[in-house]
């Protein structure tokens, strides 16, 4: 198969034309976006030139020590995304167990792919590491986000079967039972659906950009198959980890709701 087909800067520029195009409608029908379109249109296009730039370096000069840094950056990164998003909402508590959930699933998830399922050699290959990564922490970030705002939701209108349960003599971990549950769902439903789809309705990312550089579409089938499921892996031992030690902290030493 031929190699991967460049693209000019002209080309690129064309594409810019679908951003008009929703300009144009949020214009037309008096919905206040521009600004954060344009935005993030902007952001985009910048962050993903010096990524590019970066990458060049970072492929062509491997080092475990420099590979280890940019994955903990990421992971970091996406706790503090976490952290802004629920701004003024989350405990001293509950932040340190999204960041502990953050590290702990996302990394031991990754090790797991990259040594076991990919057995990539030497492991700390930037070409490898860092792409998977980031498709694991991105999930793991988005399965966090929505599992901490449904657990502060059904701490918050179900309060009251929660006290309820406590003073029938029920400890924490039982009257917060069903919020659990229904939140661990509701975290890693977006991921499920996403599987259900695959293939029929979507070519995922990963396995178009294979495609696209001219890998057998068999082996970007392999590929897709193992990082999906990695992903799956990623985002259901996160949002556990932070379900299982997170409603501790909407609770005193009493067992008491705070």
């Amino acid at each position: 198969m031929s190699g991967v087909m460049e693209l000019s800067i002209w080309q690129v520029a064309l594409s810019y034309v679908f951003v008009l195009v929703v300009l144009g409608i949020l214009i037309k029908r008096g919905i206040r976006r521009e600004r954060e379109l344009l935005l993030a249109s902007l952001r985009m296009t910048v962050q993903l030139i010096l990524t590019g730039y970066a990458l060049t370096f970072i492929f062509g000069t491997p080092s475990p020590w420099l590979t280890l840094l940019i994955i903990s950056f990421m992971v970091a990164y996406a706790i503090r995304t976490v952290f802004q998003k629920f701004k003024g909402r989350l405990s001293t508590s509950l932040k340190k167990t999204v960041a502990g959930a953050m590290a702990a699933g996302t990394f031991s998830c990754i090790f797991y792919f990259i040594l076991v399922v990919i057995q990539i050699d030497p492991w700390y290959q930037p070409q490898y590491f860092i792409p998977l990564a980031g498709m694991m922490i991105g999930n793991s970030m988005t399965g966090i986000s929505l599992g901490v705002k449904s657990l502060l939701d059904g701490m918050t209108t179900q309060r009251q079967l929660v006290e309820e349960a406590l003073n029938l003599g029920a400890t924490p971990k039982m009257a917060t039972h069903d919020i659990i549950n229904s939140t661990f769902d509701a975290a890693i439903m977006p991921t499920i659906n996403a599987m259900l789809g695959m293939g029929v309705i979507s070519l995922p990312g990963m396995m178009t950009g294979q495609i696209l550089s001219g890998t057998a579409p068999t082996t970007a089938v392999m590929y897709q198959i193992a990082i999906m499921l990695g992903i799956l892996g990623a985002v259901s031992l996160t949002v556990i980890l932070l379900l299982q030690f997170g409603y501790k902290s909407f609770f005193n030493d009493q067992d008491q709701l705070v």
